[in-house]
């Protein structure tokens, strides 16, 4: 949104937000036209790119970049557009999108590489493009949440009772759910709430209200230490956002989904519910109580520490699939280099259009990305993300209980700068 500039930027979000905390208008949109890719979705799609992908030309021409990562609909398009224009930078285009589906707007001819996290998510790429290369990857965490202390080190850090039942409840960053009225229903029914608003400032004052006159709530504005609380807790009360579930899947802890994120909300919400561990409720806050109160009854406690061998991380995956179409990425092993050891992690999936026998995309196989080129030495550059981001970093490891940031941001390419 920012490569907008502020007035239509700042309308841009404002647009889509309106859309958002209307559910049944965005349900409808999403499943009747952006899933379907209908008529409308091709003219929504073309009325962002039209914005989009001129500035995004310009930052490229200002500050070459040798990746351009998407990690929302619209600058994925804008970024495969350049393709098509002569005399435009000709990045290697990547999309990275962690909801279970994958819209029209999302998918474009002239991106490199999808990297998703599930194999409903890669058909849904090939709806569109049937011979797109697709790599399916775990889902992007911060390292914190692989390093996440024991529960009862996380509770004594956070004044919680050794032998209580605790929940914590996330604002994810779109004010979704009657949260403030569920956190005091449960403090109500006996339960700690560690109660997280992330940026929305209106939540945090009812939170911090709540808790001068209930002191098993600990309430919490913006916060890095989202892996701690979890850690802490005994079930995670949340929107069904890929990142948040990811997280507490990480540390090994129960969900309790509201279902009132409309569109791809609720393509999330079910797919969570597959993967198990995850639980939904009705979105009140008596029904969020009894959810909860009936978990506390049948989930082991106190939690156990998740092993680190089925949570594999995502990181050798993303640089797997990424050499796949030529970029030189430092290996798995180089986290040693900061101090961590590498975990085995999971390998990426193959794309199908890497498979023997099976034909390549008309006009992209002969189209090697500019990484890849024999006899093109690696430039210093950087790799621009387009799109919003959740946290700083979140283009790598999306982080929690914070607000959607409008970014077409910059970071570093590493497999770009001199090894």
């Amino acid at each position: 949104m920012s490569l907008l500039g502020p007035k239509s930027g700042g309308l841009g979000e404002k647009v889509f937000n309106r859309l958002v905390s209307v559910p049944g208008l965005y349900d409808g949109l999403h499943f009747a036209h952006l899933r379907t890719g209908s008529r409308l979705a091709g003219l929504l799609g073309e009325a962002a790119i039209a914005k989009l992908a001129p500035a995004l030309q310009a930052e490229l021409e200002r500050q070459p970049a040798d990746l351009v990562l998407s990690v929302f609909a619209t600058g994925a398009s804008a970024a495969a557009r350049l393709r098509s224009r002569p005399g435009a930078p000709h990045p290697v285009t990547v999309v990275l999108c962690t909801d279970v589906t994958v819209h029209r707007i999302w998918v474009s001819e002239g991106t490199d590489l999808f990297l998703v996290t599930s194999r409903a998510a890669e058909e849904s790429v090939r709806r569109y493009l049937p011979r797109a290369r697709v790599a399916v990857v775990p889902p992007p965490v911060r390292s914190g949440f692989y390093d996440a202390p024991p529960q009862q080190q996380a509770r004594e850090a956070l004044g919680v009772p050794a032998d209580g039942f605790c929940v914590l409840v996330m604002d994810s960053g779109w004010g979704f759910g009657p949260l403030a009225a569920s956190v005091q229903a449960l403090a109500d029914a006996g339960v700690h709430v560690l109660a997280v608003a992330g940026r929305q400032q209106a939540v945090e004052r009812r939170f911090r209200e709540i808790a001068q006159r209930t002191p098993t709530v600990t309430p919490f504005g913006f916060t890095d230490r989202i892996p701690e609380l979890m850690a802490a807790a005994d079930v995670v009360v949340a929107l069904p956002g890929a990142t948040t579930c990811s997280e507490a899947r990480i540390v090994g802890r129960h969900l309790l989904l509201l279902d009132v994120m409309p569109g791809h909300g609720r393509d999330n919400l079910l797919h969570e519910l597959e993967l198990g561990n995850a639980h939904v409720c009705v979105p009140t806050p008596a029904g969020v109580t009894a959810s909860a109160l009936a978990l506390r009854d049948v989930i082991a406690r106190p939690a156990p520490q998740p092993d680190a061998a089925s949570s594999p991380r995502w990181e050798p995956a993303f640089t797997e699939a990424l050499q796949q179409i030529g970029l030189d990425l430092p290996t798995p092993g180089d986290a040693a280099a900061d101090g961590r050891a590498a975990e085995p992690g999971r390998a990426a999936e193959p794309s199908r259009a890497a498979e023997p026998g099976r034909a390549a995309e008309p006009g992209r196989a002969a189209e090697p990305s500019r990484a890849a080129e024999p006899g093109r030495a690696a430039e210093p550059g950087r790799a621009a993300a387009a799109g919003p981001t959740r946290s700083p970093g979140a283009a790598t490891a999306p982080g929690a209980a914070t607000a959607p940031d409008a970014a077409a941001a910059a970071v570093p390419a590493r497999g770009a700068q001199p090894r």
